[in-house]
């Protein structure tokens, strides 16, 4: 330890002796490093969103029956075309063969229109429901209630508000049992969805959910649906979406040698296909970004070549002195090292300071991460070990003799 330590003091002189010059040295280290933590962080924050925004609309125990599932090329996309729509049969047939469900319901969305006297919305998200929808997570109320399925199955005209939808309709006054328009249709309002996070600054709660009788009477009795289901347990998933597989394919009378005309999706599906989409992009940014790094370390052995040329008489008389030749090395590998971990120190905080301001001015949002700190430091000190080997083993090589007399 008291090695390291002299080792660590006398390249903090040298590093110190020559402010300007070793600014410049780690200069671009600091941008590199900067640059990657920014970017890292960066996609943090997005992933983490995404992933979020999918959790809470997919929910981590449940799935999705949709008209057309996996494409991934024109010719995929072209064979779905003729896909028949999911219908209410198909929830019915999947609610009487899915013997592992615990709940199944349908939801149709449109743009539309709300209205509360001189307050009007444009293009706000109008959600048709069934009676289940009570029993999924992401659909909750805050104040009021939810409405019944008694309701539902009776289509009253009764509606649950998301947050923001309700908070700019109606400001300061209670939402609660006042009638509003959707869509030109006079509706109670019976309860104030709990608020949710933004998505890339987008709201998610301007939205209105009413019974699916309603919403058919609105925008036609043939509106395209989409099908959420949910297992008895968690545990059940993988059973619950086989039997909904054969209860759609023994409704739509599939022959065995038929491919499925429906696609099932769950959480975990749509975010492989995300990270599918993405890891790729990230790591070319990435890699393009840290190319930077090897310029930086580029320059540093410049630098200590230069710092070798200068202090040839110092190391002469080092090792006149006794100083041996690893002696010698680890001086200028430490050097280097320390050099070079300074600029991705500075660099870590002014990667976080970028990515933090950015997410404060822009929806896109950053997430700093232990281990991207630790990441970008061991970088900067790998990059100034190898790039400290050339002029520390120069260094190391340099006859005592020659190099008195050449002072």
């Amino acid at each position: 330890m008291r090695r390291v330590a002299d080792l660590t003091d006398i390249a903090l002189r040298a590093i110190w002796a020559n402010k300007l010059r070793s600014f410049l040295t780690i200069l671009g280290n600091i941008v590199a490093v900067g640059s990657i933590i920014a970017v890292v962080s960066l996609i943090q924050g997005v992933n983490a969103e995404v992933t979020g925004a999918i959790v809470s609309q997919l929910g981590s125990d449940s799935f999705t029956i949709e008209r057309v599932g996996m494409v991934f090329s024109e010719e995929e996309l072209e064979e779905t075309r003729n896909n028949p729509r999911v219908s209410l049969d198909d929830a019915d047939a999947v609610r009487r063969f899915g013997t592992h469900l615990g709940a199944i319901m349908a939801q149709a969305e449109r743009s539309g229109q709300v209205r509360y006297r001189n307050r009007v919305l444009e293009s706000v998200q109008i959600r048709g429901v069934t009676r289940d929808y009570i029993e999924f997570p992401s659909f909750t109320a805050e104040k009021g209630r939810l409405f019944s399925p008694t309701e539902v199955d009776r289509n009253r005209p009764v509606a649950l508000l998301g947050w923001d939808a309700a908070d700019r309709l109606f400001d300061q006054a209670d939402p609660l049992e006042r009638t509003i328009k959707v869509a030109g249709v006079h509706f109670r309002v019976v309860g104030v969805s709990e608020p949710t996070a933004s998505t890339f600054g987008q709201s998610q709660d301007e939205f209105v959910v009413i019974p699916m009788g309603r919403f058919r009477k609105l925008f036609g009795s043939r509106p395209s649906l989409i099908l959420m289901a949910r297992p008895e347990t968690p545990e059940q998933l993988e059973r619950a979406m086989d039997d909904a597989t054969a209860a759609l394919r023994i409704e739509r009378r599939l022959r065995p040698a038929e491919d499925d005309d429906f696609g099932l999706f769950t959480s975990d599906t749509v975010l492989d296909i995300y990270e599918q989409a993405t890891t790729g992009i990230f790591a070319v940014l990435i890699g393009i970004v840290a190319l930077s790094l090897v310029v930086g370390g580029i320059v540093i052995m410049n630098i200590m070549l230069m710092v070798v040329s200068e202090r040839t008489r110092e190391i002469g008389l080092r090792k006149a002195l006794g100083a041996r030749r690893r002696d010698i090395l680890w001086q200028i590998l430490a050097e280097s090292v320390i050099l070079s971990v300074l600029g991705g120190l500075i660099g870590t905080g002014l990667g976080f300071g970028v990515a933090l301001t950015l997410s404060a001015l822009t929806p896109v949002p950053a997430a700093v991460q232990l281990w991207s700190i630790v990441l970008g430091i061991s970088m900067t000190a790998v990059v100034g070990l190898f790039f400290g080997l050339y002029p520390a083993a120069r260094a190391a090589a340099l006859d005592p003799i020659s190099a008195l007399g050449r002072a």
